[in-house]
């Protein structure tokens, strides 16, 4: 089975817009372990728009916590660009895998694959690094601009696994036969599968059926907006019930 990692930025930001601790980010997250997720992802970045640096701590400690009270592990993944602050935060937290992505601080989200071989030194050092560390690296790939240049690059790199950026796929399901063959040529290198972005409740599984030994795919703003649709009845009819005076 495919493990669904829940991003939880978007509840960061959420919280964020009153300055408040409404909705508790640690809370949201101790539920959703309590529902069956088994991993956590977050991207906090440099300007803290959503996910702030003591929450990296905060959310350690309760996955941490959880884990060593008892037999079901649950993952934490940390993703972001690979800059001298973030390496450090994730060397100091050790998190199960960290996700590495190409964007720069100004970018809104993830949107990009990396160019392995204009990076190839850059990477290969910072792979090493995390391997040395314990923690499984994940790099961002474009279907799209893959080729054997940028293959060959990969398996000098040798991160533990690549995360297919999925957006192509979300906009059209045609391109999947283009995921599937580059997810097969990237399971030649003895390099595992994730997936991520725009995946959603209408997409999600013909993609994770169609695409081999998909290991994980991490979802936050579709999850986010799906429950809120899904759950509103329920806070409607809750709020009718206490404002009816019968």
């Amino acid at each position: 089975m495919t493990t669904l990692s829940v991003n939880v930025n978007k509840i960061a930001t959420l919280r964020n817009a009153r300055g408040s601790n409404v909705p508790n980010l640690c809370k949201v997250t101790a539920d959703l372990i309590s529902y069956g997720v088994k991993s956590i992802t977050i991207h906090p970045r440099p300007d803290e728009r959503h996910i702030k640096r003591n929450d990296v701590y905060e959310l350690s400690k309760l996955i941490k916590t959880h884990n060593t009270s008892t037999s079901e592990k649950i993952e934490f993944n940390i993703e972001g660009y690979p800059s001298t602050d973030f390496i450090s935060l994730v060397s100091e937290i050790k998190p199960d895998q960290c996700t590495l992505v190409p964007d720069g601080p100004d970018v809104i989200t993830s949107n990009a694959g990396w160019d392995f071989e204009a990076n190839k030194d850059f990477l290969v050092k910072i792979c090493s690094s995390l391997k040395a560390s314990d923690i499984r690296s994940s790099l961002f790939l474009d279907p799209f601009t893959f080729d054997t240049t940028q293959k060959e690059a990969l398996k000098k790199i040798a991160p533990d696994r690549i995360e297919l950026y999925t957006e192509s796929y979300a906009k059209d399901i045609s391109t999947l036969k283009k995921y599937k063959a580059v997810a097969e040529e990237i399971l030649t290198l003895n390099i595992d599968l994730n997936a991520g972005h725009d995946l959603n409740l209408e997409n999600i599984h013909l993609f994770a059926t169609t695409i081999p030994n998909l290991k994980e795919v991490s979802i936050g703003h579709a999850l986010v907006c799906e429950s809120l649709y899904k759950g509103f009845k329920t806070v409607i009819d809750s709020y009718h019930q206490k404002l009816t005076h019968d």
